[in-house]
């Protein structure tokens, strides 16, 4: 009579039979799925599946791991599509930081049974995640973001059409506000031009900052020097087209470190409309350097 109990390999292993039930069960009496079987006894779908499952019974934080570190690839993913196109201070890791923790919230709800692809229903999870995060860190309201784009438009087309710096009282015509309003309106969009003045050479532009294109000091780049001389000539190009006292605030202020107070002091005028200029200067400026870039 054959002796039905399994014979073990010469190597002290299970038998070929044996090892075919192991492949079919991988979790042998049903229990949790551990990390070896994972590597070596299963297709990676069938591991995945059998994680969810496992999940699903008895959620635990080491199963959520491991299904964070398999679906980790689609953050980098949304976090590189959403990235496109944002400033270049935003940093893609940040993104990914948020994104990670879209896929963990989205883990944690998903549910298997509804016969849902968990890929689409990550990536939309994800990529809310992000654009959440995005906005918690902009402090300027949408409507102030509307109006800082609509006057820099009108700068535009007033630019092209008068070629020269249009007048307040032009570009108030121009808005279809009054002088004041105008003038409020600047004080308004002061949120939006917190910026750094190398920055404003670089509107409309892919080759990045000003900082960026300055030699190296052990490796003199004659490329990089001719940039940084084009982009020094286009700067000063367009604070020349300002008015007078525009030109005053942009030199008292990025060239001479003076604060708006003191700035107030020695064009005997109130802070307040010192902030209003400055505001407007670097209106006009972006404006312009946009223009000549497109050029």
């Amino acid at each position: 009579m054959t002796d039905p109990t399994p014979v073990p390999n010469d190597d002290g292993g299970a038998s070929a039979d044996e090892q075919a039930r192991q492949r079919d069960h991988p979790a042998g009496n049903g229990g949790p799925v551990t990390t070896q079987q994972l590597d070596t006894g299963t297709t990676a779908e069938t591991a995945i599946q059998a994680l969810w499952r496992e999940f699903a019974t008895s959620p635990s934080q080491r199963v959520r791991d491991r299904l964070v570190l398999h679906y980790a690839p689609l953050v980098k993913y949304v976090a590189g599509r959403v990235g496109t196109g944002l400033p270049t201070h935003v940093d893609v890791a940040d993104l990914i930081q948020s994104g990670i923790f879209g896929l963990v919230d989205a883990i944690e709800k998903f549910d298997p049974e509804r016969g849902l692809r968990f890929e689409t229903y990550a990536m939309q999870r994800i990529r809310g995640a992000i654009l959440d995060d995005l906005r918690s860190q902009d402090w300027v309201p949408r409507v102030i973001r509307s109006r800082a784009r609509e006057v820099e438009r009108a700068l535009d087309r007033l630019g092209a059409r008068l070629r020269r710096t249009p007048t307040d009282a032009e570009l108030a015509t121009e808005l279809g506000i009054t002088l004041e309003e105008l003038r409020d309106l600047y004080g308004q969009l002061r949120l939006t031009s917190v910026v750094a003045l190398e920055d404003l050479v670089a509107a409309g532009r892919d080759s990045g900052s000003l900082v960026d294109s300055l030699p190296d000091e052990d490796a003199v780049d004659p490329a990089a020097v001719l940039v940084d001389r084009d982009n020094r000539r286009q700067l000063a190009e367009a604070i020349a087209q300002l008015t007078e006292r525009d030109r005053i605030v942009v030199s008292l202020y990025y060239f001479e470190s003076l604060t708006l107070a003191e700035i107030g002091k020695v064009l005997g005028v109130t802070e307040s409309r010192v902030s209003q200029l400055h505001t407007r200067a670097v209106l006009r400026l972006r404006a312009k350097l946009v223009e000549q870039a497109g050029v």
